[in-house]
């Protein structure tokens, strides 16, 4: 979806207000002949996002000969201050794959199994939600619950900042979601649901008796390296930080504030391009979870592209997939792309175009999809070319 509530949707671009200019930092690596030729083809994408709107983009790529990193436009539109590439940005349901890697840990720590079921583990489950049957740590992680949308039952009024000065807690999204019906049919069906991850985050918190954010912090952040990375409410005055717009009937509305994801384990993880290519390359090169867990990450239960926590992709260099995290806000889009054997990594996101919500314009919806979509082809064909 398209809004800063509904986070899994990709997302697009408008004209909607013009960025002049296009300005970058760069790293100290200087790519081979080849690589040069990958990352000007990605510069010319990139450039047209910027001329028609983007705010920002920062991109990274990591491969076996080295590390490359731009950064393209403005952090933000008061000051004009130019975007750099150690910025930090809210990354959206990219958060969702880090939040797996807490899950899985309990599995690989035979806490809990990947088919045994969460309805007396988790607080106020089965009260809150009206589960129709038992449901299994597995069929939340793939989305195979059936559980309803949390984002469906959030008031859907064009000005939406009441709804986002609010922090969604867990237990209030749950409390919120079980407002709308949940079927025996959808059991088993792929419908992405946000609400699947609430619970979860719920479920790692009592299985360790500790706050969520503290567990992500000692457990997923801190033993892969992420220091630029967390859960916590953001600082709006914090330098390094890419601001995000979308307008209210008209006028641009600095969107920034963290207020409604804070802590969120279905989307509250701040962080750098960087710190989500290290994570990548942490999972995927067996630092995070055990081999056996890793398996079922990867491993679609038979309904679409998506594992546990994970999207699948083609590669063009290997038989083998690649696999990403996905992120949509009305004012972000971030996508993170590692190869199966974690030795190519590359993440971007792209601070969207001032643009209306879906609930004052409907197609800006669509606008945002497109440009979801744009970002995963551009990171996948870079990738093809440097392999």
């Amino acid at each position: 979806m398209s809004s800063k509530n509904r986070i899994w949707r990709r997302a697009a671009l408008a004209v909607v207000l013009a960025v002049s200019g296009c300005t970058y930092d760069a790293d100290d690596t200087s790519p081979s002949p080849t690589a040069a030729d990958a990352f000007a083809s990605l510069e010319r994408q990139v450039q047209l996002f910027m001329d028609q709107g983007a705010v920002a983009a920062v991109v990274q790529f990591r491969w076996p000969e080295g590390e490359w990193s731009r950064a393209f436009g403005l952090r933000d539109l008061e000051s004009q201050t130019p975007a750099q590439t150690t910025d930090r940005v809210e990354i959206a349901s990219v958060t969702q794959t880090m939040t797996a890697v807490a899950v899985l840990r309990l599995v690989d720590d035979h806490i809990i199994g990947l088919d045994d079921p969460v309805n007396d583990v988790i607080p106020g489950f089965t009260a809150a939600l009206k589960p129709p049957g038992p449901i299994t740590v597995r069929q939340l992680l793939s989305h195979t619950s059936g559980m309803p949308e949390v984002n469906d039952a959030l008031p859907h009024d064009v000005d939406f900042r009441p709804v986002l000065s609010r922090t969604l807690t867990m237990e209030r999204g749950l409390k919120v979601a079980g407002t709308l019906p949940w079927t025996a049919s959808s059991v088993g069906l792929f419908m992405y649901s946000n609400t699947n991850y609430l619970a979860l985050g719920l479920l790692v918190q009592t299985l360790r008796h500790k706050p969520f954010v503290q567990v992500m912090r000692e457990e997923v952040f801190e033993p892969l390296g992420l220091r630029n990375t967390g859960l916590g409410r953001l600082d709006l005055h914090e330098s390094g930080l890419l601001h995000g717009y979308v307008t209210l009937r008209g006028e641009r509305v600095d969107t920034t504030d963290n207020a409604f994801a804070a802590g969120s384990p279905a989307a509250g993880a701040v962080s750098t391009m960087a710190d989500v290519n290290l994570f990548m390359a942490g999972l995927f090169q067996g630092q995070a979870v055990s081999a056996a867990s890793l398996r079922e990450m990867k491993t679609s239960p038979g309904f679409g592209r998506y594992g546990l926590g994970l999207w699948q992709h083609g590669d063009g260099c290997s038989a083998a997939k690649r696999y990403e995290g996905r992120g949509s806000f009305w004012d972000y889009q971030t996508i993170a792309v590692s190869s199966d054997d974690g030795r190519y990594q590359a993440a971007m996101t792209v601070t969207a175009p001032p643009m209306p919500t879906e609930f004052e314009d409907p197609s800006s919806e669509y606008w945002r999809d497109l440009l979801n979509g744009q970002i995963e082809s551009t990171l996948n064909e870079t990738l093809d070319r440097l392999c």
